[in-house]
């Protein structure tokens, strides 16, 4: 359960960081009853514990009006007042003291400039900040903070908002025009001096044109790639070729040699023949 309460409070904090440009440190703008609460319900250090919900660094303010309702309501908030002189008080421009309500809603404005979360336990003055864009709600129950998810309406203006940060404006949509106009006229200007002109003025036209960009670089219409040529093989990586000599040649006296020994033991010896001349042999 607590690790589902911290994804949601995250959640929350990186709607308002994303669609309203809250930062670090978170700064909390407490009223009376939110700083009452802290005490009764000993959430101490309370910069710590609204810490914890926020994931972040924060700076705890207050007003002079709250301090002056405060400081009415006698002995019973004196250790609420005591509390209340610790925390950073927030400029507000009225010149007369206000109620803390009226107070806080003067500081929040229609759309919170100064990116305040706003504690209280006041109900009534939740359900009127629901309806001011950009204002993250901080209240307690018994010894636990909550942060109160946007409501339908601030995530309906977050959505309109980034709608029409996605078209053009007025100033965007005349400057278009008039670029295009231009550029529309160096045309019609380069087609009209081309068929009065010279050939070489017609093959200076039909290369591609430049157009200067924001920053004023040059830049083609088409962009140029550069082919990238075959390499050979890594020479350390290639074999060296081996030489296939035949097996069976042999050098030319070995061959010889082999020869005369194959002649001699083919050689037959020649006996005389036995003819009518022939004498007898002696006994």
């Amino acid at each position: 359960m607590r690790v589902k309460k911290q994804k949601r409070h995250r959640r929350a904090v990186r709607f308002y960081t994303a669609c309203f440009g809250v930062r670090q440190p978170y700064k909390v703008l407490c009223d009376g009853t939110f700083i009452h609460h802290l005490i009764v319900n000993n959430i101490a250090p309370a910069d710590t514990a609204i810490s914890n919900i926020l994931g972040g660094s924060v700076k705890l303010f207050t007003t002079r009006c709250v301090l002056a309702e405060l400081k009415r309501l006698g002995k019973s908030y004196s250790e609420s007042l005591q509390a209340a002189n610790r925390l950073m008080i927030a400029r507000c421009d009225h010149e007369q003291i206000k109620n803390a309500e009226g107070c806080i809603v003067e500081i929040i404005g229609e759309n919170n400039p100064d990116h305040f979360f706003v504690g209280t336990q006041d109900t009534d003055m939740r359900k009127k900040f629901q309806e001011v864009p950009g204002v993250p709600l901080i209240f307690g129950l018994r010894n636990a903070l909550f942060l109160e998810p946007p409501s339908a309406f601030q995530r309906q203006f977050a959505k309109n908002s980034e709608e029409e940060r996605s078209h053009m404006t007025e100033k965007e949509a005349t400057l278009l025009k008039k670029r295009t106009k231009d550029l529309v006229e160096n045309w019609e200007i380069g087609d009209s001096s081309s068929e009065n002109g010279d050939p070489e003025d017609e093959n200076l036209e039909m290369q591609p044109k430049k157009y200067s960009s924001r920053k004023g670089m040059a830049v083609k219409d088409r962009p140029q790639f550069k082919r990238k040529k075959a390499k050979g093989p890594n020479p350390l990586s290639v074999q060296k070729k081996k030489s296939h000599q035949n097996k069976n040649s042999m050098p030319r006296k070995e061959s010889k040699d082999s020869d005369e020994t194959v002649r001699s033991r083919g050689r037959k010896r020649k006996r005389p023949r036995k003819g009518k001349n022939s004498a007898p042999a002696e006994s």
